[in-house]
């Protein structure tokens, strides 16, 4: 059976939906397509006493309500809510668009009347790098008065950081302060964001429909387009963040030299079975465990049960093994704190929520977890159940892939840095990373998923050159991305800089690089060992030492890749970018930060950082 091709901007189904319908005609005979085809006709009918709506006519369509979606992304989570509340608006019978910010036309703002803005924050309070044009036009003096649009706003962010989603807020209060009109209220999701973005999702676009009363038409009829056999559609796997996929370890070892001061993992993952599909630059998303000593440390401190049975979002279990599997208590939140500080009653810890003392409580919150907190102010007769409530999920955490499917098929790597230190007299453990360095062995298996990302792609083009920047852990995109290269047989050139503390003990897959320059899939690469010399030295230093030849293959085409510490090296590394370009073009400073923000509007500079 030919499968249907289901287009994003004509169909009121999410993707899922439309990989669930594609499968299942997929495996229908004629007679069953006719079948299903009159059943759900008849569904429809019971359900509206009316036949199916028509399609609206051209000038019906001119005259509908147009609804723009603006979304900012590092990650591809805006953009996929983004997508999503699309489909709903179409659904609705609107004529709605979700363009990236990246691509938006800052002067087409002014004519705009019904807006959504999807944004994540990136770092600590910064937009994404596909928002920071618009951000930096919204709140210049060249913005327009927007008095003619009404907007809501999705923030997504992460309560773990200072400035909990700051660019969001930015864009619900300059729009605001630029005379547009909050037709919905602002919402501000951590990282477990579905379901607040669904219901905001829902509620906005209720706002809009009854704003536009009266002109928004019946939702045009889906008419599926014939596929050709050359293109057939993208079948999606089962397995997604909401279900991930058992994935068995097939091997994890270090790849520093004895005497490293530092464990970095490679972990080989088999996706056989599962029909996970990535590519390089995507991540995998993994769900670990937190550390068994510290749960009990913390049902001590608590004074609580292990066995005692609590509901959890995923159902009855133990506390033992909800504080193991279910919920984060490692990371003190805001939110969190509040809450903890309103059950104890603890005038000091109140304090430190007040809005004056922000930086005291940053530096509070910095080195401690909430074994700590409960230690310090203690709650003696707090229930095991309304303890968990207070949690919040157990986030998934994100790994840039580290090989290419095309050189690995079934196969997932990974490349983790183990985090180990000491605090307050405690010692600590990052979860996910010391759940792989310390408990998963060969043949054990840990839950994951694909993550994409739109914002960290090869260039269409094989030909086209590409540098990449990726020091420490920061180097494993860049290894699928060589791999993949030489599994296409690609003609572009390959340039790396790699950095890490010691040449003859953290030079991490230094035997491939070896083989690729040898073999000429790898053209370039220079290293920086920070600690083997006097005088410390990165790789913004060696990206300056060569910046003639840098700035002849950015002229030449090149893309630049930048993946790795986003709060030091790469503020470093695009420092060291706008001097080079500065440099070797003649140019003033202006006018090569405005060459470079050139390069990322055309999708020749990405970053991958974190």
């Amino acid at each position: 059976m030919q499968l249907i091709s289901l287009n994003e901007h004509s169909t009121p189904l999410t993707e899922e939906q439309a990989d669930q319908l594609n499968r299942l005609v997929q495996s229908l005979s004629p007679q069953q397509v006719t079948w299903v085809s009159g059943f759900l006709a008849g569904i429809n009918w019971a359900n509206q006493g009316m036949p199916q709506a028509q399609p609206v006519s051209a000038a019906s369509a001119a005259e509908q309500p147009h609804l723009t979606i603006l979304y900012g992304s590092q990650t591809g989570n805006s953009e996929a809510i983004a997508k999503q509340a699309q489909a709903k608006a179409i659904e609705r019978g609107f004529k709605a668009t979700a363009k990236d910010m990246g691509d938006y036309k800052k002067t087409s703002l002014k004519n705009e009347q019904n807006l959504l803005v999807v944004v994540s924050t990136h770092g600590e309070g910064d937009p994404p790098d596909n928002a920071q044009e618009l951000h930096e036009f919204l709140h210049s003096k060249k913005a327009p008065k927007l008095e003619s649009l009404c907007f809501s706003v999705l923030a997504l962010g992460d309560t773990s950081y200072e400035h909990f989603c700051k660019t969001g807020q930015d864009f619900d209060r300059r729009l605001e302060a630029l005379g547009a009109q909050r037709l919905h209220a602002r919402v501000d999701c951590d990282v477990d964001y579905e379901e607040a973005a669904e219901a905001w999702i829902k509620d906005a676009l209720a706002a809009f429909a009854e704003r536009l009363k009266g002109s928004i038409p019946a939702p045009a009829s889906v008419v599926a387009a014939p596929q050709s056999a050359a293109a057939p559609a993208k079948v999606a796997s089962l397995y997604t963040k909401k279900n991930p996929f058992p994935a068995t370890v097939l091997e994890n070892f270090s790849l520093n030299g004895r005497g490293s001061a530092k464990e970095t993992r490679h972990v080989e993952l088999s996706l056989e079975g599962s029909g996970l599909v990535f590519e390089p630059g995507d991540s995998l998303g993994v769900l670990p465990n937190n550390c068994p000593q510290l749960v009990a440390e913390l049902i001590q401190t608590l004074d609580l049960k292990p066995d005692e049975t609590v509901i959890t979002h995923g159902g009855e279990m133990t506390l033992q093994n909800a504080l193991t599997h279910a919920y984060e208590i490692t990371t003190l939140t805001r939110p969190f704190i509040a809450k903890y500080a309103d059950r104890c009653q603890s005038k000091a810890l109140s304090a430190l929520l007040a809005e004056e003392n922000k930086s005291n409580l940053s530096e509070f919150i910095y080195g401690r977890d909430i074994v700590d907190l409960a230690q310090q102010f203690p709650i003696k007769d707090i229930g095991a159940g309304e303890f968990v409530s207070m949690l919040r999920k157990l986030p998934l955490r994100l790994y840039s892939l580290a090989s290419s499917q095309k050189a690995n098929p079934d196969e997932a790597h990974l490349t983790i840095a183990a985090v180990r230190y000491e605090s307050y007299g405690r010692p600590r453990k990052g979860v996910a990373s010391i759940h792989f360095a310390e408990r998963l062995t060969e043949g054990d298996t840990i839950p994951v998923y694909v993550d994409s990302n739109k914002n960290f792609k090869l260039p269409a083009d094989p030909n086209a050159p590409i540098i990449m920047v990726g020091p420490g852990t920061g180097v494993a995109p860049f290894r699928a991305f060589v791999e993949e290269r030489e599994a296409l047989g690609a003609a572009g050139k390959n340039w790396l800089f790699f950095g890490d503390q010691h040449f003859t003990t953290d030079f991490l897959y230094q035997i491939e690089w070896q083989r690729w320059l040898k073999e000429g899939v790898l053209t370039r690469m220079d290293v920086a060992f920070s600690r083997d010399t006097e005088k410390k030295v990165y790789v913004q230093h060696r990206m300056l030492e060569k910046s003639r030849d840098i700035y002849a293959w950015l002229q030449d085409g090149a893309y630049f890749y930048v993946c790795g510490d986003a709060e030091r090296m790469a503020h470093d590394v695009h420092a060291a970018l706008i001097k080079i370009v500065a440099k070797e073009g003649g140019l003033s400073a202006q006018k090569a930060a405005e060459y470079v923000k050139g390069l990322q509007k055309d999708k020749r500079y990405q970053r991958d950082v974190y």
